[in-house]
């Protein structure tokens, strides 16, 4: 069975990559948002190792890790902060207040696994290493992979572009990332590519505009182009998006697999294009 992992963070943004890290790899976040909570769950849960922010609502990360290790049934389970702190002696203080390691954010997503299976028995490690983490498994498409689809992903969210990139270059899918429907415009012009994902909701120009661009030129027209969004269901925008030519809507927050599976439905669907470039 995977390894379970404790996760006790405030911030809903870390929150979410360092879940989606942990999924991608085929471990088994479990969620806590203050240091209560996160007591609470590992008594709870057992898990096989606690990820733990210092600064905390309720009970801040020292008072965690003291509880932690107070408790005779958890004071063995790996306890990692994962903090901002990054002051001359915070790694000492931190290991003297209980600690067994030490991350600093921002976290790397590339190397962020491998750092805390080192704490983690070899026995409960996943077949997905860090060198090659897959998140998917891509065999069910492998015209997709070994054509190395080019998708041009446009998102003004530094997180949401490296939430996708971790999950699709793995699976063998060469990304160009835009961080406004501007350098998008710019760069859809500059490339084959073989499918758009796209935001909506983004500053100055939205994902509709990105869209439109793309249909009225008859070099483009033929991209088949995916907006994912957190809020499309309620977004008066989707039947026009639709009647535009968008391929299709999926929502925020998605599953890795569930991501790779709909780029491949996609990709499989228009997949005669590769035949004839």
């Amino acid at each position: 069975m995977p390894a379970r992992i404790l996760i006790i963070e405030d911030n809903p943004t870390n929150m979410e990559l360092i879940a989606f890290l942990l999924e991608a790899f085929g471990y088994i976040p479990i969620q806590a948002y203050d240091g209560e909570q996160g007591l609470a769950a590992a008594v709870r849960e057992m898990p096989d190792l606690i990820v733990c922010d210092v600064t905390l609502p309720k009970l801040d990360g020292y008072d965690v890790v003291r509880a932690l290790k107070n408790d005779l049934a958890l004071s063995h389970t790996p306890v990692i902060a994962v903090t901002a702190l990054a002051m001359v002696g915070d790694r000492e203080k931190l290991l003297a207040a209980g600690f067994d390691d030490y991350i600093s954010k921002p976290i790397e997503p590339e190397i962020f696994v491998g750092q805390i299976e080192k704490l983690l028995h070899t026995d409960l490690h996943t077949e997905r290493t860090q060198e090659t983490p897959p998140v998917a498994d891509t065999a069910a498409a492998p015209w997709a992979t070994a054509k190395k689809a080019r998708i041009l992903v446009v998102d003004d969210s530094p997180i949401n572009r490296e939430l996708i990139r971790c999950t699709l270059e793995p699976s063998g899918y060469g990304l160009t990332l835009a961080d406004s429907v501007q350098q998008g415009a710019k760069l859809v012009r500059q490339a084959d590519f073989d499918l758009i994902l796209s935001d909506l909701h983004m500053p100055e120009e939205d994902g509709i505009a990105l869209l439109k661009l793309v249909k009225a030129d008859p070099a483009l027209a033929s991209i088949p182009f995916m907006f994912i969004s957190a809020s499309y269901q309620e977004d008066n925008n989707f039947p026009l998006a639709m009647e535009l030519g968008a391929f299709r809507f999926l929502q925020r927050p998605i599953d890795p697999q569930a991501l790779v599976a709909e780029i491949e439905a996609c990709l499989s669907a228009t997949k005669e294009n590769y035949a004839t470039r």
